[in-house]
């Protein structure tokens, strides 16, 4: 079984920085985050492979999020950069057993209980 426990929500004006961390506990090979927006679809924002080779993107945040992973600690990551009103949502951490990077949230077995960013214009 694996437990997911997301961390660095807040609250942060346009154009500012957040840096969400989520703690596994389990085996984990496929990691992702997910948001979701208040009358809105649990949408797909980015995931990594277990290696970290492997990195897609929603279109809305390439160029702004980085997801990376510490395998030591068992730990996800995503910074986010230039954060945009549009961005405020609930964000999940997601894993999966599966070695493929997926995107849409029917593909990962494993959930976080969220973490609210809120981005100020």
């Amino acid at each position: 079984q694996v437990q997911l426990v997301e961390s660095g929500g807040g609250l942060v004006q346009a154009g500012g920085s957040l840096r969400l961390s989520c703690a596994a506990s389990g085996r984990t090979f496929t990691m992702g985050w997910f948001r979701q927006a208040p009358g809105k679809e649990r949408e797909f924002v980015a995931g990594i492979s277990w290696s970290g080779g492997t990195t897609p993107y929603a279109d809305s945040v390439k160029g702004r999020f980085t997801i990376s992973r510490d395998k030591a600690k068992n730990t996800l990551y995503l910074q986010m950069n230039g954060l945009k009103p549009e961005d405020t949502a609930v964000y999940y951490c997601a894993a999966d057993a599966s070695i493929v990077v997926r995107t849409t949230v029917r593909s990962y077995e494993y959930w976080g209980q969220g973490t609210q960013v809120t981005v100020s214009s």
